[in-house]
């Protein structure tokens, strides 16, 4: 154990001093090896000890940006006599610490949801999806300070009362509607386990390990027809609306078009009846009055009147 932990030690003293290495955290694959290079930094970040039951945060390297840590140091007997809160993850009366040692460093990690990937990665979710970031819950022996040459990890097992996980603060799910979380318990021999929750974004735990909420992925066909259905009723609303303006504008066209011909047709028809009367009747002025008057051309008559002679009796 030694060992490993001079080699993780030097891998992330590496990162630290190298900047053509720091991104290269990023490049980080393995959740075992996250949770050990979290833990040889937060064993090296603290130089002295620190009051037994509270809960103090670790600043990681930039490499490390998005991973919240808090740690709290615990005698093994006042955990199982009291419990603890430690951030989202509470360790309720009876709680025991395998195998027993004077001291335990309980560890709280908050992945975020750009590392959590790794374990949506690493474990089997197909047809789920993470909607909040993993959260870890590990524990390590301690002595009298936190600069022990050789931590290593120690159980943790719920007594009568499991360990509870609050999400509430933390998950995004809240933003989707219809959405029913389920808790996923990702096991250290790389297996996940799928159960309800508690309560509104609480899952329960017997033993220290990393936890997460995930949702079914929504199938094509429900992306499909629920999708559709908004957009075909979003897509119907406009499409009635553009009609009915574009319906009301021609038919406002139209009755114009049928006033315009009415009154042309009227204006046609007075124009041609009164060229009838006027080709029938010449029209000329009488002082002030116009006055329809006959035609010059009038039947001849076979006689003079005046050069009428009767005929004899």
């Amino acid at each position: 154990m030694g060992t490993l932990f001079s080699l993780s030690t030097l891998i992330i003293l590496s990162w630290v001093l190298c900047p053509s290495t720091r991104t290269e955290a990023q490049a980080i694959r393995s959740a075992r090896l996250l949770d050990l290079l979290i833990r040889d930094y937060t064993f090296k970040s603290f130089d002295a000890s620190f009051t037994t039951g509270i809960v103090h945060s670790v600043s990681l390297p930039p490499n490390f940006s998005g991973i919240g840590v808090n740690i709290a140091r615990f005698r093994c007997g006042s955990l199982r006599r009291y419990g603890a809160q430690v951030k989202e993850f509470h360790l309720g009366i009876g709680v025991t610490i395998h195998p027993c040692v004077e001291r335990v460093v309980i560890v709280n990690q908050n992945l975020g949801y750009n590392w959590s990937n790794i374990y949506y990665e690493n474990y089997d979710l197909s047809g789920y999806q993470l909607v909040s970031p993993v959260l870890g819950l590990l524990a390590y022996n301690a002595g009298s300070d936190l600069n022990s040459s050789n931590p290593f990890e120690v159980g943790i097992v719920a007594g009568e009362k499991p360990i509870s996980v609050n999400f509430e603060n933390i998950t995004k799910v809240r933003n989707a509607s219809g959405l029913t979380p389920l808790c996923a318990i990702f096991d250290g021999d790389g297996k996940v386990s799928l159960t309800k929750q508690a309560s509104p974004f609480v899952c329960l735990a017997r033993k220290n390990g990393h936890f997460g909420l995930v949702t079914e992925k929504p199938s094509p066909a429900t992306l499909d027809g629920d999708g559709g259905r908004k957009e075909s009723k979003w897509k119907v609303a406009v499409g009635s609306s553009i009609g009915a303006a574009l319906g009301a504008f021609l038919l406002g066209l139209l009755l114009v078009a049928m006033l315009v011909r009415v009154k042309k047709r009227t204006r046609m028809e007075e124009l041609e009846r009164r060229a009838y009367e006027e080709e029938a009747l010449q029209v000329s002025m009488v002082g002030h009055i116009r006055a329809p008057m006959a035609s010059n051309t009038r039947t001849m008559p076979n006689s003079i009147e005046h050069e009428y002679i009767p005929p004899p009796r």
